[in-house]
């Protein structure tokens, strides 16, 4: 992890900007700092943050406190991520964080799907980079921004209809069904996904569900080397969404491993279904490349979901998570 200070000055940069722009389109600054921090790029930091910063809108206006009395009303609002950031700021501030993420996360967890999976994502670095470390003031701060947005994207899937699965995470999502009419956002296309396959459904132990997720995160990062061109940006979510679950669980009461995994696979299925191409590509072998390589030329890309995919590649850390890292920078356009 980053030792000289340096992300922890990106992420009080960033706090002063709202968790999305346009009012829908995520900022992902806050992730793509950490994961370059925490693979041995912090001097690198500021220079990627600086491109990246025409991308930033004001940190939105706040409509009211959200208090322990009516949050249940303010869920899955996405005006109120200002008042929902300054809860958990405050929560934060009183509290041991692990205590406060024990709390939510089950709270959190059947709405985390709202805002394309970004939100979830952006805990599981703000978690990685406590439990690497100190909990200083930045980190707290960038704690309690991931849980707002969270909180105030939350949104849940329901009435889905369970369809035969396999026994095997790689197998599961070759099983998932493709929804016909892909028209639209995410939002549009999660709408309409009503058909999953069912994988580790019995899973209660928390020793499985760890070995569980981290199976899924390794077969969604293999997948997007052949299927990553149905969409270059929203497949590479297949991947970090239930890495960002895993990275989580250390802190977690062993009780919630279960269904965070059973959210995680719901996401990566969800996903999978709603931008799965057509049919796959051969796999292309990545050759002579080290990891430290490939993470190279993803910071030289520069899109900060070519970073983030490749920073769960080095999670994987075999041959074929350092192709879908390089089949992301074949298929994206670079940061400019």
């Amino acid at each position: 992890m980053d030792t000289t200070g340096t992300l922890d000055e990106a992420l009080q940069r960033l706090h002063v900007s709202g968790p999305e722009r346009f009012g829908r389109l995520t900022n992902h600054a806050p992730m793509a700092v950490e994961a370059l921090a925490a693979n041995g790029q912090a001097a690198a930091v500021h220079r990627w943050l600086d491109l990246y910063s025409s991308r930033l809108e004001e940190f939105p206006a706040g409509v009211a406190p959200v208090t322990d009395a009516d949050w249940a009303s303010a869920l899955g609002d996405p005006r109120r991520a200002a008042d929902w950031i300054g809860y958990f700021g405050r929560e934060l501030a009183e509290r041991p964080w692990r205590d406060v993420l024990a709390l939510w996360w089950p709270r959190l967890l059947p709405g985390m799907y709202g805002g394309s999976t970004h939100p979830v994502i952006r805990v599981g670095h703000a978690v990685r980079t406590l439990l690497a470390g100190e909990g200083t003031g930045p980190r707290l701060t960038e704690l309690a921004h991931g849980l707002g947005y969270w909180a105030a994207r939350h949104r849940p899937v329901t009435g889905l209809t369970p369809v035969t699965g396999a026994d095997s995470a790689a197998a599961a999502l070759d099983a998932v069904p493709p929804l016909a009419d892909r028209r639209g956002g995410f939002p549009d296309r999660l709408a309409r996904v009503g058909r999953l396959p069912v994988w580790a459904a019995a899973v209660t132990d928390p020793a499985d569900a760890h070995h569980r997720l981290t199976e899924l995160v390794r077969a969604a990062t293999h997948r997007y080397a052949t299927h990553g061109h149905g969409d270059a940006t929203m497949l590479v979510h297949t991947a970090t969404a239930p890495n960002a679950v895993l990275r989580v669980l250390p802190a977690l009461p062993q009780a919630l491993w279960a269904p965070s995994l059973q959210a995680a696979w719901t996401a990566s299925a969800a996903v999978t279904a709603m931008y799965a191409p057509d049919a796959p590509v051969a796999y292309v072998p990545p050759g002579p490349v080290t990891p430290e390589e490939v993470l190279e030329q993803a910071l030289a890309h520069g899109d900060e979901h070519v970073i983030k995919l490749t920073d769960t590649a080095l999670d994987v850390g075999d041959e074929r998570a350092l192709a879908a890292a390089l089949r992301a920078v074949q298929l994206s356009e670079p940061l400019r």
